[in-house]
């Protein structure tokens, strides 16, 4: 009886393991499917944001080397403006570019064309650059674009409209507008942990 019982055992235990097998088979096959897929989607991706590096570094370059840097020098300084001026001019200019381009065409094509500026009306490059980051931010929630709302629906089910979207975004983009204010008021939010670390 006990070697039946034994045999019996072992019967019932090879279905189980080759099934257990089976599943991990599968498992790695899938999961090796999905890899080669993200990778590819990842490389394609990057391929194309370091095109718009490219393309928006020649247009960067040519535009200085045709001389357009100076004549924008020229009449912003002719403009006679204060840093509180041009701090507000620089960032509404930004907010509206922040609706239809991408933020490498804006730091690679605009920025170059604020910071020769800035030592003029003695700016930090660096509270400036934090200014630009959250402006972005703010920008990509803002309507009539809004591409964050456009990734959003693109994924949310389809009973959610794009107009629920916008109006779910609001208290979110005041909570920008508030965070942007508070930077320029306060400026060592922004400023205290590059101090600390580089000091």
């Amino acid at each position: 009886m006990l070697g039946v019982s034994r045999i019996r055992s072992s019967a019932e235990r090879t279905p189980c393991l080759s099934s257990v097998c089976w599943s991990v088979a599968t498992t790695l096959k899938e999961l090796g499917g999905i890899i080669k897929e993200s990778a590819f989607l990842t490389a394609k991706t990057s391929a194309m944001v370091c095109w718009l590096f490219v393309g928006s570094s020649i247009f960067s370059a040519s535009f200085a080397l045709l001389g357009g840097q100076e004549i924008i020098n020229h009449w912003v300084l002719s403009l006679d403006m204060t840093p509180v001026q041009f701090m507000i001019l620089a960032q509404v200019i930004i907010f509206l570019l922040g609706w239809p381009l991408e933020w490498t065409e804006i730091i690679v094509i605009f920025m170059p064309i604020f910071i020769p500026l800035l030592p003029h009306f003695n700016i930090d490059p660096l509270f400036f650059g934090l200014l630009v980051a959250l402006n972005l931010q703010t920008a990509f929630l803002s309507p009539p674009v809004a591409m964050a709302a456009f990734y959003l629906k693109g994924v949310s089910p389809p009973h959610v409209t794009l107009n629920a979207i916008f109006m779910g975004m609001m208290p979110f983009m005041g909570i920008q507008v508030l965070a942007l204010v508070l930077l320029y008021v306060f400026p060592g939010i922004g400023m205290w942990l590059p101090q600390v670390l580089y000091k």
